[in-house]
């Protein structure tokens, strides 16, 4: 972390905190609100959001993160991954299992972003260089819909629909046991895992995280449900149903059985992206998509149909 302390320039006395923190690091104005939004952002000592004004006179202090390096986008064609909808302004994917939505330290696999590169598709150059044109991601682990912006105007709208909770997420999730009751919202904030850095878990000091479910059948021992997001956690839904001691079939990360994961073939945790509702950024035609199961999911759930009933 390297703390930078600059004087307000005259010509920019007045102006909201991001936009002058643009101006004077030659930063994105929307990394700017980022660091007055995580509280990095001081004024004459005082910390500052990112709409408060900056005063003559004054002394802005920021503490800036060490940047690690660029993540290259490799463009690479990723099998079985489907193309649902598509028009000027966006692409709304079927994501296969496996595949992780943008390049990260560490993950050297097939990405959302390298399949598109690599099928010729422009997307918006709108967020960080490795992640253009993501407004949402769903885990390696997890299967169907994601949609990503083409043009400018798409991402800031898809973005802003998304942080304003407007875009339906409906997933399909299979869960050991039977929720009781078989219908209802998990509202329990979700924060990092208190002793596994890679994990999540509901804990008292974690981000508000709301998760409505429906049991759309019930089986001897598991129970197939709908599940809508309303804020998208990372790992919300696994972390959600885990805490209610009813961990999805597959999912070991988060305690499920590894007899039945075995027996049902799996190798991951038991959850897909069903479907994905949103007002079409620039046009305001309603867009409604749907995904079927993949194989894995699909035969895992006729064996815990057949088998266990």
């Amino acid at each position: 972390m390297a703390l930078r302390t600059l004087p307000v320039p005259d010509g920019l006395a007045g102006d909201r905190v991001d936009a002058a923190l643009a101006r004077m690091l030659g930063l994105s104005r929307t990394r700017a609100a980022e660091l007055a939004e995580a509280g990095a952002v001081r004024l004459d000592g005082r910390q500052v959001r990112k709409s408060d004004r900056v005063l003559p006179g004054g002394w802005i202090e920021v503490d800036l993160p060490e940047e690690r390096p660029a993540v290259e986008v490799v463009a690479e064609p990723v099998p079985g991954m489907g193309i649902v909808y598509d028009d000027d302004d966006l692409v709304v994917i079927d994501k296969p299992v496996g595949v992780a939505a943008h390049p990260s330290p560490g993950w050297t696999g097939p990405t959302v972003v390298g399949a598109l590169v690599a099928a010729g598709y422009r997307v918006s150059t709108s967020g960080a260089a490795e992640r253009q044109g993501i407004v949402h991601r769903l885990d390696v682990g997890t299967s169907g819909l994601m949609v990503v912006a083409k043009s400018e105007l798409a991402y800031t709208g898809l973005k802003r629909a998304f942080k304003e909770r407007t875009v339906d997420k409906i997933y399909h999730a299979l869960a050991q046991g039977h929720p009781d009751p078989t219908s209802g919202t998990i509202d329990a904030p979700i924060g990092r895992h208190p002793s596994s850095d890679w994990k999540f878990a509901v804990t008292a000091e974690g981000k508000p995280s709301v998760t409505h479910y429906e049991t759309l059948e019930m089986l001897s021992a598991a129970s197939l449900l709908e599940v809508r997001l309303e804020t998208g956690r990372t790992h919300q839904i696994r972390v959600h149903l885990a805490a209610l001691r009813h961990p999805l079939v597959g999912d070991l990360t988060y305690g499920a059985d590894p007899v039945l994961a075995s027996k049902v073939g799996l190798t991951r945790q038991w959850l897909h992206a069903h479907r994905l509702g949103f007002e079409h950024p620039t046009t305001g035609r309603r867009v409604e998509v749907e995904s079927g199961y993949p194989a894995d999911l699909a035969a895992a759930l006729e064996v815990v149909r057949g088998a266990y009933t």
